[in-house]
């Protein structure tokens, strides 16, 4: 790959990355029903995508659905909150032209993850929140730039064929740093530096996952609603991974609860 070639995209994924950010962290900050209905609105979009990528005949009755039931999953308390997503997944997932069973399982963990998010947020605050945003897009950046440039061995060429071991390390050195950075903000000490890797892992698993899909579906994104990166999925799918891994680990202790 030429010099050029190797960064063609740059320009429209910082330019959309800019805008993504700036929205994200208003609603990041303002938080409470704000945070919780767009976030919601987001999830219903991205399965909507998640819906075309399996074949279902009516996505966009799939991302409405989808987007009701996470608003339900954020009125009801407790493991109930979990059955409308899990609902909406089922319905999905019968009505998919193919692999009905990856269907239910990929638009579950998207719902879910979305979930978890709202949850971290309203649950554990929002310098919490903005600490797994960063270590996501941390991840992402040093990933990105330490790939296109030294390249290397591929970390799972068969499912994600430009990702490299250079990138994925250097995203889990990135987001060790963003754990140090974030110590003495949450209460948590220095142990959350290595709390931020595998949540950081979480995130790039989050990404081949999505990738996976993709390739199965014979598409190479998700929707073309974001210029130069896709569709929502495309975007956001690191960071449904971390945020799953994340209040899993916040729930089961894992996390220093120091905030």
């Amino acid at each position: 790959m030429s010099g050029a070639a190797r960064w063609d995209d740059l320009v429209p994924r910082v330019v959309s990355g800019v805008v993504l950010a700036a929205a994200g962290g208003l609603i990041l900050w303002l938080g409470g029903w704000v945070f919780a209905l767009a976030v919601c609105a987001v999830g219903g979009v991205m399965a909507w995508e998640a819906a075309r990528l399996f074949a279902a005949p009516a996505p966009v009755q799939d991302g409405l659905l989808a987007g009701l039931a996470l608003v339900l999953g954020v009125l009801v308390t407790g493991v109930w909150a979990l059955l409308p997503v899990l609902v909406a997944a089922l319905v999905t997932a019968t009505r998919a032209g193919r692999d009905r069973r990856l269907c239910f399982g990929f638009q579950a963990w998207v719902l879910l993850a979305v979930l978890a998010l709202v949850t971290l947020r309203n649950e554990a605050g929002l310098v919490w929140a903005l600490w797994l945003v960063a270590v996501v897009v941390v991840t992402d950046v040093a990933g990105y730039f330490a790939g296109r440039s030294f390249g290397g061995p591929k970390f799972w060429p068969r499912v994600s064929p430009k990702k490299t071991w250079a990138g994925t390390v250097a995203g889990w050195a990135a987001a060790a740093a963003m754990g140090v950075l974030f110590a003495p903000l949450t209460g948590a000490g220095v142990v959350l530096a290595p709390v931020s890797v595998p949540v950081a892992f979480a995130g790039q698993m989050g990404d081949i996952a999505e990738s996976a899909v993709k390739r199965r579906a014979g598409v190479k994104d998700s929707s073309t609603l974001i210029p130069g990166h896709g569709g929502l999925l495309d975007r956001f799918d690191a960071l449904m991974g971390a945020a799953a891994a994340a209040a899993l680990m916040w729930a089961l202790g894992a996390i220093p609860q120091g905030a």
